[in-house]
């Protein structure tokens, strides 16, 4: 048997039965799938948070090896082994965290979860496609307006934050996450804006109707989301946030992380190409914020109507 061929008991879509599949063909598979077998068998929460160097040195094969193994067991590669292992893992404690199982110590529950979420970045960063995220950040930089559309609690939050930043970097901008804002502002897009659609589930249906209205007039459309959604085909320009689902939540900690830090990447890319004018404007915004706002950490900064008291000689406003 070639060492990628799938082991012809194991149905490519095993889904949450990844190990159980694993464990029932164990016997089929040459030394070194067995090794590599044995060792996701003993410690599968491990397994899925290992990049692939140290699941390869833990089994004693090479990186390859290590990808050719999650093919041979049905899996399309091993992000895809990670998926089912996190599948079904999943059942262990099925609407806390994939991670967590019954039982397990608040140390254990530390490691699992801020683990889990160290792996699944790594996993994503290798994912990213810099040239897309380039075009992304050009797109914007080049708009006469860029639209910020978020539906849901998450999804909204995040459009709200990427407007703010964009604001932040002279770009106008505005966020919708209003159904009927949201196809009014597609409707007044032209060939020079850009729609920014945020949408992890990628599926809802009055954000896909925004952005059709939107791309019939020619926007860029730029899409936030899973690279398997309807809102993903819709779009000019994919940025995709390709996680584990979550145990509980439609959108979990996994997409909510990587979803802000693609937000962070494209302000840095969009900043960089707009040059030391916008950077230092920035340098100024800073200062102003630590000097006149009312939340500043230095307390020997005062509100600034309080300033004018100050200059009175102490006395309230009005006093005699």
């Amino acid at each position: 048997m070639n060492h990628a061929d799938p082991i012809p008991n194991v149905s490519p879509d095993a889904g949450s039965d990844i190990l159980r599949s694993i464990h029932a063909n164990i016997g089929a598979m040459s030394d070194g799938q067995r090794r590599i077998a044995a060792m996701i068998l003993e410690n599968p929460h491990w397994a899925m948070q290992a990049n692939v160097e140290e699941l390869a040195a833990k089994a004693g094969v090479s990186a390859p090896t290590i990808v050719r193994f999650a093919r041979t067991v049905g899996c399309d590669g091993l992000r895809d082994l990670k998926l089912k292992l996190a599948g079904a893992l999943a059942v262990g404690a099925p609407y806390l965290h994939r991670s967590v199982t019954p039982g397990d110590r608040t140390a254990d529950v530390v490691r699992n979860v801020v683990g889990s979420v160290t792996s699944v970045l790594a996993d994503w960063q290798h994912q990213i496609a810099p040239a897309e995220v380039e075009r992304a950040a050009e797109a914007m930089h080049r708009a006469r307006r860029v639209d910020c559309f978020g539906t849901g609690a998450t999804s909204n939050f995040l459009a709200v934050d990427m407007q703010a930043r964009l604001f932040r970097l002279g770009i106008t901008a505005n966020a919708f996450s209003d159904a009927h804002l949201q196809l009014v502002a597609g409707a007044m897009q032209s060939e020079e804006d850009v729609l920014f659609a945020i949408s992890f589930v990628g599926r809802m249906p009055t954000l896909l109707e925004a952005v059709a209205v939107a791309k019939e007039r020619g926007a860029t459309v730029i899409a936030l989301t899973q690279t398997n959604t309807p809102l993903a085909a819709m779009a000019d320009l994919v940025l995709g946030v390709d996680v584990p689902n979550d145990a509980t939540m439609r959108v979990g900690s996994d997409a909510y992380v990587v979803q802000l830090l693609m937000i962070e990447i494209l302000m840095v890319i969009i900043g960089l190409k707009r040059g030391p004018a916008t950077i230092n404007r920035l340098g100024e915004i800073h200062d102003i914020l630590l000097t006149h706002g009312v939340d500043s950490d230095d307390p020997s900064l005062l509100h600034w109507g309080w300033r004018q008291v100050l200059k009175d000689g102490g006395k309230e406003p009005g006093s005699l």
